[in-house]
């Protein structure tokens, strides 16, 4: 992870150092369409004290239940980075006894070491699982007409920044993915059981030696100014005929000092700075991905108006937040989105804008959001103006409350804290409802109006911006 010597509203100051995430937990049952359950999830970092416990879902048990559930998790980046999760649970029971087993581990572990990164999930296993009556090894098994079961799910990843080495890598023991209503369970629901998630990585090469200015650095080598036209894509963004452009992260951090800034995810979460790893989609990652779990609360930055609310095929459901001081910040691959999230809309600090998934082109992987930062000083870069939010996740306070009642459902209780609140919606399908893009300026000028513009909106905002076509980015 790359830390930095901050104040309350800004970073500078880099001092580079490795990184490590671990998270564990239990079990989850995901209810489409509405509210689940699970085991408490363990993440290092912030917290990674042990969670010990039994389940039951509903209260009966009918759907399921499991004797005992250990999850742990720890970090270590003291020198090199090291990351180990584990979660156990025994005596367990699906649907009144259709599947069971004795026991399932999820083991899973990463580090760095002069040679690089690396890891493994050895030690992972069921022990003794039965389906409708047949013994199950592994694989994928259908379920009758209803389902499937999957054993030993696992995926390593191995991208970091420039000039970094990173290992990532995720078990789940035990999917049960519903293709049709069951036993209480709608269509599309998942209980999923045993789930370790590790990563480590080696500290980024250090800085030149010579920091140049905002307006000295850019993600550019070229002849001439990009034609700047869309957000959310660099493939409808690319420079006119006969220009040569070079994309490459920045390494400015300017301060953002619209006032407070809160952590964009209520609740246990892990993440690591990957900003600039190698992406298939687009010329780099823009951002960083923060893991938790599916439905978890995901917080405004900062007060500030929303615009660009809706879907796109890589982002999923996403939305972009526009703070006082003009700094606009992305959300992507949301599950649904909360009855605050809308074009225009004015939200506070803290307040609650979606709830974490993997829509768009994050299906498959595990639930997280996708968190970009574009400063201001640097919107006129468009697309390659987003720079490394590492050093600002790390300073914002994680909010320990929400402002307004809330119940239980989308997880377990957080100690010594609050559940999180219902969905305003549960999105199964939609189609855009955007009016535009994130940074082209004409999508600002259509998602504040009716709102008076300020002196700030008027300097942004040109009084005939070029259409712009929202394609996606994630």
């Amino acid at each position: 992870m790359t830390l930095f010597a901050i104040g309350p509203a800004g970073a500078e100051g880099p001092a580079r150092t490795p990184g490590a995430a671990a998270t564990a937990w239990g079990v989850r049952v995901s209810v489409a369409g509405g509210a689940g359950a699970g085991t408490t999830t363990v993440a290092s970092p912030p917290n990674p004290t042990p969670a010990v416990e039994s389940f039951a879902y509903p209260s009966d048990g009918s759907v399921v239940t499991a004797s005992s559930s250990t999850s742990s998790a720890a970090t270590d980046v003291q020198r090199n980075a090291s990351a180990r999760a584990e979660s156990v649970v025994t005596g367990i029971s699906i649907f009144k006894g259709e599947i069971t087993a004795d026991a399932v581990t999820a083991r899973a572990s990463a580090g760095t070491g002069p040679s690089g990164a690396g890891g493994n999930v050895l030690g992972s296993g069921v022990t003794n699982l039965v389906a409708l009556g047949q013994p199950v090894t592994g694989g994928r098994v259908a379920l009758g007409d209803w389902g499937q079961l999957t054993v030993g799910s696992e995926a390593v990843d191995r991208s970091a920044p420039a000039g970094a080495k990173g290992y990532r890598t995720f078990v789940t023991e035990i999917d049960v993915h519903l293709t049709a209503d069951h036993d209480g369970l709608p269509a599309n629901s998942e209980i999923q059981i045993g789930y370790a998630d590790v990563t480590a990585q080696t500290a980024p090469p250090p800085p030149p030696t010579t920091t140049p200015t905002p307006t000295e650095t850019a993600p550019t080598e070229t002849t001439a100014t990009p034609d700047v036209r869309s957000a959310d894509s660099p493939r409808d963004r690319m420079p006119k005929a006969g220009k040569k452009v070079k994309a490459a992260p920045l390494t400015v951090h300017p301060k953002l000092t619209a006032g407070r800034y809160v952590f964009p995810v209520y609740g246990p979460s892990s993440y690591i700075d990957t900003f600039g790893a190698a992406r298939s989609d687009v010329s780099y990652h823009h951002g960083d991905d923060i893991f938790g779990q599916l439905g978890q609360p995901l917080l405004a930055v900062a007060d500030g108006t929303l615009f660009s609310v809706g879907w796109n095929k890589v982002g999923g459901n996403r939305l972009w937040l526009l703070d006082s001081q003009g700094n606009q910040f992305y959300y992507a691959h949301l599950s649904a989105f909360s009855t605050a999230a809308v074009d225009g809309a004015h939200v506070k600090a803290g307040e609650v804008v979606g709830f974490m998934g993997r829509t768009g082109d994050a299906e498959g992987t595990p639930y997280h959001l996708h968190f970009e930062v574009h400063p201001v000083s640097l919107l006129y870069l468009g697309y390659d103006g987003a720079v490394d939010p590492t050093a600002y996740l790390d300073a914002w306070s994680h909010q320990q409350d929400l402002p307004f009642p809330v119940v239980t459902g989308w997880a377990p209780a957080i100690p010594g804290g609050r559940a999180a609140p219902e969905p305003g919606a549960i999105l199964l399908g939609m189609s855009d409802i955007s009016t535009a893009d994130g940074l082209d300026p004409a999508s600002l000028q259509r998602a504040l109006t009716p709102l008076k513009p300020s002196a700030l909106m008027q300097t942004l905002v040109p009084t005939q911006p070029a259409p712009a076509k929202d394609l996606g980015r994630g």
